[in-house]
């Protein structure tokens, strides 16, 4: 695991590196003024930024992973929170929500309590999130301000949550590899975004939601789409999947996070904001650069769970 590990981290390194130099050699280039350049390069910087928070929690191991995304949720949850209908009636709601749920959302995670986390948000806090609220008599947009408070618990930290808790799953020899299955699910799905971009400024013709997000086409889809499965399928070998299977699931997940991004970008404009927040330089908020994964993590978990787990 070790080697594989030293494997996978001097490929993201060269690919960092690589990135950066092109990065300063087309900065020297090009103008000073030159947004597009200027905004490439703090890209690339916080990459390096968020590659190095990712592999320090990879070093502390399964606990360090659990805590990175539960901090990102918090993180999440608290930009999209801004963005909701939210007044003083639901006050004890959303100090629940981010003092109570979420953090036994991460613990059950963190103790492989697949039957208290994979029903505690959708039921649980579902159910008595409203009843806080309704306990304060305030009915203006009752429906409305929980609808968008669940909807925050749902994309900011049960979705989100399924990533750490690949880590609990028992695959016959592969016990302890979860790193790697995160690993892959994380790559696949970024390298989709990016490819994405790339088809599109290259060959994109057709857009595929003109009013939701103007920059995605039919050409850039298919092309990061394929681009990701394909590099998903020659990553099989630090997962349990087959060549195929790695492509076929590859596959499912950055479809998932393509409609993930629609639905966060009809989020923003229904609230008419760019971005979620601006924690990350170059890359906006955590729901920004989560927006992917926010979709994908639980289709990813629940096939390894329903095809290879012993559960």
């Amino acid at each position: 695991m070790n080697s594989q590990f030293t494997i996978l981290a001097l490929c993201v390194l060269t690919v960092l590196v690589i990135a950066s130099v092109a990065g300063r050699l087309v900065a020297r280039r090009a103008s000073p003024d030159n947004l597009t350049v200027q905004n490439l390069n703090a890209r690339i910087n916080a990459w390096w930024v968020m590659a190095g928070v990712i592999a320090l929690a990879f070093t502390l191991g399964p606990t360090g992973v659990v805590v990175l995304f539960a901090l990102c949720s918090f993180a999440a949850l608290r930009e999209f929170l801004t963005l909701t209908n939210t007044k003083a009636a639901d006050h004890w709601a959303l100090a629940a929500a981010v003092f109570v749920v979420l953090p036994l959302q991460y613990l059950s995670v963190g103790m492989g309590w697949y039957g208290f986390y994979s029903i505690f948000i959708p039921v649980y806090a579902f159910l008595f999130m409203p009843i806080l609220s309704a306990l304060r008599g305030q009915t203006d947009n009752f429906l409305i301000r929980v609808s968008e408070a669940q909807w925050a618990l749902m994309i900011a930290v049960f979705c989100v949550s399924h990533v750490p808790a690949v880590l609990s799953l028992t695959i016959p020899g592969h016990e302890g590899e979860g790193l790697f299955l995160i690993f892959f699910l994380i790559v696949v799905v970024q390298f989709s975004d990016v490819m994405q971009y790339v088809w599109g400024k290259l060959l994109g013709r057709r857009k595929v939601a003109p009013r939701l997000s103007p920059s995605k086409t039919l050409e850039g889809l298919v092309g990061g789409v394929l681009s990701a499965s394909l590099l998903g399928a020659a990553l099989f070998w630090i997962t349990p999947f087959t060549p195929v299977q790695a492509f076929a699931i590859s596959l499912a997940i950055t479809l998932m996070g393509f409609f993930g991004g629609l639905v966060m970008s009809a989020i923003k404009r229904d609230r008419g904001v760019k971005d979620w927040g601006h924690l990350i330089a170059g890359h906006g908020g955590f729901i920004d650069r989560l927006d992917s994964v926010i979709f994908s993590a639980p289709i990813f978990f629940h096939i390894i769970r329903f095809w290879w787990d012993v559960h």
